[in-house]
């Protein structure tokens, strides 16, 4: 029989974006992740699914979004990730501040946290993201044609903020369910740990008691994942959430990995995902992100499904040769 382990990390963060172009430049071009998927919502063929990642998507680097161009702006509040994180290399603050500033985006005042350096800001469709200085993981795959070079360059996840009005429940699942660990408190902050060190192993709960409930709409997290083994452990993941009362869902082919999904206490949707097969299933790692790719149960219907999707250009991308020393 399959031994079930504690939850490793996350495996990937899912939001909704405004413009499909729009998101591409900034994900890929300014904060250098690799454009590793094109292909569809298998929920809404009518609309992009957009994948960012490493070198080739390792699970905990995986940044996917739903571009729905003619949605409302979602308004942040509880029930939703407050923001998402990532890691970079210690001494990097200033540059990714200035690149980030010249680049036009709102960057928010430097923070500490649990006496790490965090610099928040927001992508062009809102969404709230932070960069945290952290121990850098050993099981990112470096992009060696990106924009960043690797002294600077961000190392997957580090963590996702919950916005809750009872921290109890969440925590009582993550520590209880998923093998998550509560590592320290600041405040209403709480942080739980992972099963390993790999990367976005964090979960932060921020209690805001009475605070409204958040908006979905452009610039939300739609949800986020966490890794499993395989499809074994995934199942006992889906008996043992569902016996612990969780409304979860039977599993679902996302081609490139398997998913259950369930709503935590607090309302936040969470997936448990398969790390195979992964996004080389159906194209070679020099090709990623190239070329609309559908399932099988799409192919016959590409013909409709291409014209409604908005044209995707990847721009050239520009090699940073600034040297470090100089924003120091």
């Amino acid at each position: 029989m399959t031994e079930k382990y504690p939850v490793q990390a996350l495996h990937h963060i899912t939001a909704v974006s405004g413009e499909p172009q729009e998101n591409l430049d900034f994900y890929h071009n300014l904060l250098g992740q690799r454009f590793v998927k094109r292909t569809v919502n298998f929920d809404d063929p009518t609309t992009y699914h957009l994948y960012y990642g490493d070198k080739v998507g390792t699970p905990g680097t995986a940044m996917t979004f739903f571009p729905w161009r003619n949605m409302r702006r979602g308004r942040p509040g509880n029930g939703e990730v407050g923001a998402s994180a990532y890691t970079i290399p210690e001494g990097t603050e200033s540059y990714w501040i200035d690149r980030l500033k010249k680049a036009g985006v709102s960057v928010g005042a430097a923070q500490k946290r649990f006496g790490a350096a965090v610099i928040p800001f927001e992508d062009p469709s809102g969404m709230q993201l932070e960069l945290i200085v952290d121990e850098l993981p050993d099981n990112m795959i470096f992009w060696e044609e990106g924009p960043v070079p690797l002294e600077r360059a961000i190392h997957g996840f580090h963590s996702v903020t919950l916005w809750v009005d009872d921290a109890r429940k969440t925590a009582d699942l993550l520590t209880g369910q998923l093998g998550y660990t509560l590592s320290a408190e600041e405040g209403p902050r709480s942080r739980f740990l992972a099963g390993s060190k790999d990367m976005g192993h964090v979960i932060d709960l921020l209690e805001r008691p009475g605070q409204p409930r958040a908006v979905f709409g452009v610039g939300s997290v739609h949800h986020i994942a966490f890794r499993t083994v395989d499809d074994a452990e995934q199942v006992i993941y889906q008996q043992d959430l569902r016996n612990y009362g969780m409304g979860v869902t039977d599993v679902r082919d996302r081609q490139y990995f398997r998913s259950i999904y369930f709503r935590e206490p607090n309302g936040v949707l969470f997936e448990i995902a398969t790390d195979a097969p992964g996004f080389l299933y159906d194209e070679p790692v020099d090709q990623l992100g190239q070329s609309l790719k559908l399932p099988d149960w799409y192919e016959p219907m590409r013909g409709q499904i291409e014209p409604l999707v908005a044209p995707l250009q990847i721009k050239p991308v520009v090699r940073d040769t600034v040297q470090e020393a100089s924003h120091a």
